[in-house]
């Protein structure tokens, strides 16, 4: 049983990558215009979340959690390729960014897992918080592909999950709420209009 949950996350870690891929294609085109703030604290807050929740006995479960950080960080190295797929910042991602970069801080000030893992979740979260703006006004500017590929990766978590903790829980939980909300701001007028095809 436990081989199979080796595989899954594995197979989670490999569907979020391909998701990634088509993100990062259409950045390099200019279709896609990612919020590099979201993306850099994307990158950062579930590395550490990860780091603190190996060091807190977590192993195989938080895989999900860093094939999260590392494909963000290509999205992020990507979107200087391209001009045209610059988004501009607003006060609102200054602001974000600040309070997850002050999230980072106070987790390395305790140095205590599950308050580093809470803090990365708070400050991943409020990175997330532009893009979900952006997605929700101007959903062309986005690529549901690594949100709903996502999704899967971060469901695989609760299959290797040996002992149900805040360590082992916590981020693989957030991810899911925050890639269906992402998923859902990208895709809710496609969802909609076919809703209503389907009634007429």
């Amino acid at each position: 049983m436990w081989q199979y949950a080796i595989y899954l996350v594995s197979l989670g870690a490999i569907v979020q990558l391909i998701g990634i891929f088509s993100y990062i294609k259409d950045t390099v085109r200019g279709n896609t215009k990612p919020n590099k703030m979201t993306w850099l604290l994307w990158a950062v807050a579930p590395l550490i979340g990860a780091a603190a929740a190996i060091s807190d006995g977590v192993t195989w479960a938080v895989l999900p959690v860093l094939a999260f950080g590392f494909a963000s960080c290509l999205v992020f190295i990507f979107s200087f390729v391209n001009k045209n797929s610059y988004w501009k910042l607003g006060r609102l991602d200054y602001y974000c960014g600040g309070f997850s970069l002050l999230a980072l801080i106070l987790w390395w000030i305790t140095k205590i897992p599950e308050i580093a893992i809470l803090f990365a979740i708070v400050s991943d979260g409020l990175a997330a918080l532009p893009t979900l703006i952006k997605a929700w006004k101007y959903p062309e500017t986005e690529n549901a592909g690594p949100f709903t590929m996502g999704i899967l990766n971060s469901l695989t978590s609760f299959t290797a999950i040996t002992k149900w903790t805040f360590s082992a829980s916590a981020f693989p939980i957030y991810l899911v709420i925050m890639n269906i909300a992402i998923t859902f701001a990208i895709l809710r007028h496609k969802i909609f209009q076919k809703n209503i095809l389907l009634k007429k």
